[in-house]
């Protein structure tokens, strides 16, 4: 059913034209337009009005319908925030265990709903903090788990059994999963009462993040055995966070965001079809996670059209049955990647901006980035702050009260649209190539990553885009906000743990849980109670990580020019 008949439309064309000719003409005889052309975010013109015109052929029922509804374009829930509110997820991770756990109980008592484990890049590389190649970079990024022990000193006095808990981990992700499925055991929680999502998303590792250790085919079979082992124990928790939001920091575009995550997260459909599962066994766990950025109508059309693309695809090329295989559900985080070091009492209103859209564009989670972020990592001054952001806006500004608010708006149903359309081009383009892997090595996403982002950096630097505080209204001063400082002892805290971990366990266990797991990678059976095995007696990541190392090999990006 379209909204508009044709002696409607052609109606409004006249009306346009009159206008155009008449009142707008003689503004413009007066007075021309702050600069010739205007785009989003992502470098798309906008026009200067949008009407019924630009939607002539939308159907109500095919293109939009009812909250809790398919295709779900106005959200996944029937009451969506006057249900209940989006969960409020800091995301929080920096030095030793014991500093991030003082940072979560804080967090938990101001009202967090959520955790969210940021680890340092030792680990996300999958070493151990005393381990050569992490040198230097102890809790720069993150908090660093070499251990079980760092597991359960992390989330002591917290029950696992009644929080959520993300975990920002991809290729050692199973690992840091059995860690966590051990350490609730320990509390004395049952796994299937384990609810969170590890983020698992390794083909956006090869495309834009970078923090690979494996081949792909190898990686997939570890994603695809943590999907399985989900699926099998673990019904509340979600096993893979098909994960836009380092593409778009990486310098994607917002349709390329939607469009590169969208195929990862057809790919790992397939893989987990191809293992044998039904597609309504895994589908309803599957989660996304989605930059947030600063063009507001642009990230709420991207949201609007990720959840339209997905319940088609779902229903109808994948064959799903259970309504709950058709929901995109996700999680959203503020754009790191556009807050600026300078003035950066800035990044509080470029966050609650995108936080904004955000919440209009129907996210269930939300982290939003503190205002210090571009200088190190957030004080707690900071994450109040951005934590307050997201309550004001659920509780003061009245966005929570209905659904949907925009639906409707000539803008963004266009904008909607467009970015469906544009995606669907991209899904074609890399279905040619024969799939994401094939275009993963051929450097596709690359390129379009890196053209991209040459579009953005020279649109600041010519001044096409401004920056408030980076190319215009500079401002020369001394920077007073205050900055997280670690414990310096911190370090040798780690260490002293990590070796009385060595020298405590029984290594005899140790090496037998080790070479059972690299006989089990060699097979292929389920690695997921290998691994559990071998955390149970305390095998350190860095030794687990070393036998996939061994087995699988190590993967070397070819270079793309």
């Amino acid at each position: 059913m379209t909204l508009f008949n044709e002696e409607q439309l052609n109606q409004i064309r006249n009306q346009l034209e009159h206008w155009e000719t008449t009142t707008l003409k003689k503004t413009l005889d007066r007075r021309s337009e702050r600069r010739p052309q205007f785009i989003t975010t992502s470098s798309v013109p906008v026009r200067r009005l949008y009407t019924p015109l630009d939607i002539a052929d939308f159907d109500y029922q095919r293109d939009l319908g009812m909250p809790g509804e398919y295709p779900f374009t106005r959200g996944v829930h029937s009451t969506m925030y006057r249900g209940r509110l989006w969960t409020m997820r800091m995301f929080a991770g920096f030095g030793t265990a014991e500093e991030t756990n003082q940072r979560y109980q804080y967090l938990l008592s101001q009202g967090n709903m959520g955790l969210s484990v940021a680890f340092d890049m030792p680990t996300l590389y999958g070493y151990d903090t005393d381990a050569p190649e992490a040198l230097g970079e102890f809790g720069k990024c993150g908090v660093a788990v070499s251990s079980l022990a760092d597991m359960e000193v992390l989330f002591d006095g917290i029950p696992m059994g009644e929080v959520s808990t993300s975990m920002t981990i991809n290729s050692p992700a199973a690992i840091l999963w059995a860690m966590y499925i051990v350490a609730a055991e320990k509390q004395g929680y049952h796994r299937s009462q384990l609810r969170g999502t590890i983020q698992n998303d390794i083909l956006k590792e090869y495309i834009a993040q970078k923090e690979f250790l494996f081949p792909p085919a190898p990686s997939m079979r570890l994603v695809t055995d943590t999907i399985e082992f989900g699926t099998r124990e673990m019904p509340l928790w979600n096993t893979v966070s098909i994960s836009g939001y380092h593409i778009r920091e990486a310098g994607a575009t917002a349709v390329q965001e939607l469009a590169f995550t969208l195929a990862d997260g057809f790919a790992y459909v397939e893989a987990a079809l191809e293992r044998g599962l039904d597609i309504d066994e895994f589908a309803p766990r599957l989660s996304f996670f989605f930059n947030a950025h600063n063009d507001l109508f642009e990230e709420i059309a991207k949201f609007r059209a990720a959840r339209r693309i997905w319940a088609r695809a779902m229903r109808e090329k994948y064959g799903a049955q259970n309504p709950r295989s058709w929901l995109l559900r996700t999680h959203a985080q503020t754009a790191g990647v556009s807050l600026t070091s300078r003035q950066p009492e800035n990044n509080i209103v470029r966050v609650a901006i995108q936080a904004l859209a955000a919440i209009l564009g129907g996210t269930q989670s939300l982290h939003t980035n503190s205002m210090d972020e571009a200088l190190a990592l957030p004080s707690e001054k900071a994450v109040t702050i951005a934590l307050r952001t997201q309550q004001i806006l659920a509780h003061e500004s009245g966005v929570a009260n209905t659904i949907d608010p925009l639906a409707g708006s000539y803008y963004v149903e266009q904008l909607t649209n467009q970015m469906e359309d544009a995606a669907n081009d991209y899904f074609h383009r890399i279905e040619s190539q024969g799939g994401v892997i094939p275009a993963i090595e051929s450097g596709f996403f690359q390129r379009e990553i890196a053209d991209a982002a040459y579009q953005y950096q020279m649109e600041i630097d010519t001044r096409q885009r401004i920056v408030v505080g980076v190319n215009d209204y500079v401002a020369d001063e001394p920077i007073e906000i205050p900055l997280l400082q670690m414990d310096p002892a911190g370090y040798d805290r780690q260490i002293a743990r990590l070796q009385r971990v060595r020298a405590e366990r029984d290594n005899s266990a140790v090496q037998k849980a080790l070479a059972e797991l690299a006989d089990c990678a060699r097979g292929d059976e389920n690695l997921m109670p290998p691994i559990i095995a071998a955390v149970e007696h305390y095998a350190t990541l860095g030794e687990i990580t070393d036998v996939f190392r061994r087995v699988f090999g190590e993967y070397h990006e070819p270079v793309h020019f």
